[in-house]
């Protein structure tokens, strides 16, 4: 077993390493502006995943992933060789599709805020169905009460036979 912790410490590695070299080593036209966000490498350290995010629309995002498939090779050797590992752990380049989720969450908490607009709109003009207060309260009790006691215990100065 690999302690997690340095698997940690190398999938922190590969992505500065993979960054590192797309940022200076690179020169495919194709590359477009991409920033390395993420790495894991599985507990064996033999296969990296490495996120990745592009600035652009479809097409710089197609042509940067097929620049990085290229360049693979020699991303491979570079990241195996600093990392001084037996075996060069395979890279698998993915979008990281972060924005567009962010975008997603935004345009969700904008149509609750709007929706909780337009409940409150509608609870400012409600009126009761029926009495504001349908339930017997506490002065009425006391109030029940006292007539009740008056009923049970006629008063000390009346008529006693």
């Amino acid at each position: 077993m690999t302690d997690p912790a340095k698997v940690r410490r190398h999938a922190e590695r590969v992505r500065e390493l993979v960054a590192s070299v797309v940022r200076s080593q690179i020169k495919d036209p194709r590359l477009g502006m991409i920033t390395i966000t993420d790495a894991r490498i599985t507990a064996d350290l033999r296969d990296a995943t490495v996120f990745y995010t592009v600035l652009g629309d479809a097409a710089a995002q197609a042509g940067t992933a097929a620049a990085l498939e290229s360049a693979k090779g020699m991303l491979r050797s570079t990241v195996g060789k600093a990392l001084g590992l037996r075996h060069s752990p395979t890279l698998t380049f993915v979008l990281d599709d972060v924005q567009d989720q962010v975008k997603h969450i935004d345009d969700l908490l904008a149509a609750a805020r709007s929706a909780d607009a337009e409940v409150q709109r509608i609870a400012a003009r409600a009126q009761y169905a029926g009495d504001a207060q349908p339930y017997r309260l506490d002065e009425d009790a006391e109030d029940n009460e006292d007539a009740e006691d008056a009923e049970d215990n006629p008063p000390a100065g009346g008529d006693r036979r």
